[in-house]
């Protein structure tokens, strides 16, 4: 029983400390959010106990061999977020904070909590404290996606940015109107201020925002 609990443990862990990088990724609108990151780090958690007490009577047992195939299995998935578009390379951080996901499953999965927790600390001040104090100078492009089953209320949100725009494309799906733009805003309002600024258009969604 004890046993049990003390694999409980880490999963449960693995999911909260995934949980806390997930939430900074919803807050700012990305594709992948908590429910996608805690699920990279249970089942990432979940290899690593596999690979120590699963295969123990096996001939030729080599636990390193599981989280090695992790590894390779999360470069895969995070290659799936990345999306590139004629102007912009859209994902990047992302997918890279999935990556460090995993390996803070791996790291639940082998009861390693002390560092584990060093390195959400250190995820999340990457993510959010070098965001804000990064240099402001200058513009920044960043790729929008809007949707919207009104037609023309996207198109009246995307006449309103068209001084910032520098490429878009429209597009519809499962009966929405997306609209993907390339925008170009000064750094120094890069940060919740624009995503506040973006979200409150009238029947207009913001799907995401890179």
């Amino acid at each position: 029983m004890e046993f049990v609990l003390d694999l409980s443990l880490r999963l449960l862990a693995a999911a909260g400390f995934a949980g806390l990088i997930g939430f900074e990724r919803e807050l700012r609108a990305k594709g992948a959010g908590m429910r996608t990151h805690v699920l990279v780090a249970l089942g990432s958690a979940l290899f690593m106990i596999l690979s120590q007490y699963a295969f123990e009577g096996a001939d030729r047992f080599d636990a390193s061999r599981v989280a090695a195939g992790v590894v390779g299995g999360l470069g895969f998935l995070g290659g799936g977020i990345i999306m590139k578009t004629k102007n912009h390379v859209s994902g990047l951080t992302t997918a890279a904070g999935l990556w460090v996901t995993g390996a803070v499953g791996m790291a639940c999965g082998s009861a390693m909590y002390v560092l584990t927790a060093v390195c959400v600390v250190l995820t999340l001040a990457c993510l959010e404290l070098l965001n804000f104090s990064a240099v402001k100078l200058g513009d920044k492009e960043v790729t929008v996606i809007f949707s919207s089953t009104d037609q023309a209320a996207l198109t009246e949100a995307m006449s309103e940015l068209k001084e910032r725009m520098k490429a878009f494309s429209l597009s519809t799906r499962d009966g929405l109107y997306l609209a993907e733009m390339t925008l170009r805003v000064p750094k120094k309002q890069y940060n919740v201020d624009l995503l506040a600024e973006l979200s409150s258009r009238p029947n207009v969604k913001l799907e995401s925002l890179e």
